[in-house]
């Protein structure tokens, strides 16, 4: 049976965008009203990270964060149903994007930005690469099947399942399939290190510096802004002192640099995120049950 809140968003395709843009803040200023413990790890992650800003601007940037989460959710209507026309029209893919079709083994660093999933879409739409992900199923096989089916809706993407294993991957990449890869989550710590994050050890995966190790690949971050008039996914030039002298120091420079572009557009950050939930033996827990 089709999802009901699915089905409404699918109709929110046909809106002009400022509207929904509009929808979209009126429910991201709702969220933040009664999603209290989301509010309370967002407010404390802008308090872990940026301790030299007074907390009125704290809270404002919180606000913001809940708007530009709503309105990247509600963005997805016409992202994954709309026409090919509206994300010609909303999407700009600029930057080095020749550093994508060079047919060299590639891993695309793409923060958690509210955008993500325009920077997948816009590569598979805009370039004939195969590309691949790493995909975390849902809960709900009803959204499941709408987010599987909006990301496999260009080109020749491919989603692994992190059950999949590591094998699958690295051979997807050796052969030319462009990993499309989000690492800056906290996944525990079975397979993280503890490195720094706006000076807080944070559990942090080093798959970004072992998959350009075993793949014998290079690095191209992608990140994507939100706009007034859509989106902007910009493809950085590939690092050329990366993977360097360890795991552990690729992946604390991995976040050295994600700092710099969040510091750009902190708002548009994935702060909802528990990033420090996961805590180094005898550290005491930072968020509030």
């Amino acid at each position: 049976m089709r999802h009901p809140g699915l089905a409404f968003l699918g109709a929110l395709r046909f809106l002009p965008l400022p509207w929904l843009r509009a929808l979209g803040a009126l429910l991201g200023r709702l969220l933040f009203l009664v999603v209290a413990a989301r509010r309370r790890v967002t407010l404390t992650n802008l308090r872990l990270c940026f301790p030299h800003w007074p907390q009125a601007q704290r809270n404002q940037v919180a606000r913001q964060v809940f708007v530009h989460f709503a309105q990247a959710w509600l963005d997805r209507s016409w992202l994954w149903q709309g026409t090919e026309a509206q994300l010609r029209q909303r999407v700009r893919l600029v930057g080095d994007v020749a550093a994508l079709q060079s047919g060299l083994p590639t891993v695309v660093f793409a923060p958690h930005f509210v955008g993500l999933d325009v920077g997948w879409t816009a590569l598979t739409q805009a370039l004939p690469q195969r590309f691949t992900t790493i995909y975390t199923q849902q809960s709900n096989p009803a959204v499941d099947a709408w987010v599987a089916q909006g990301r496999q809706r260009f080109g020749q993407g491919r989603l692994f399942r992190r059950q999949d294993g590591v094998k699958a991957i690295v051979s997807a990449l050796r052969q030319g399939e462009i990993l499309y890869l989000l690492p800056d989550m906290n996944f525990g710590t079975e397979e993280s290190l503890f490195v720094p994050f706006y000076g807080v050890p944070a559990a942090t995966v080093p798959s970004l510096s072992r998959f350009a190790r075993l793949g014998r690949a290079r690095v191209v971050p992608v990140v994507t802004r939100m706009t007034p008039e859509g989106y902007e996914v910009e493809v950085m030039p590939a690092w050329t002192d990366f993977p360097g002298g360890s795991i552990e120091a690729d992946t604390a420079e991995m976040n050295r640099r994600l700092q710099g572009w969040i510091d750009a557009m902190p708002a548009q950050y994935f702060w909802v995120h528990q990033r420090f939930k996961s805590r180094p033996c005898g550290e005491p827990a930072v968020y509030e049950d």
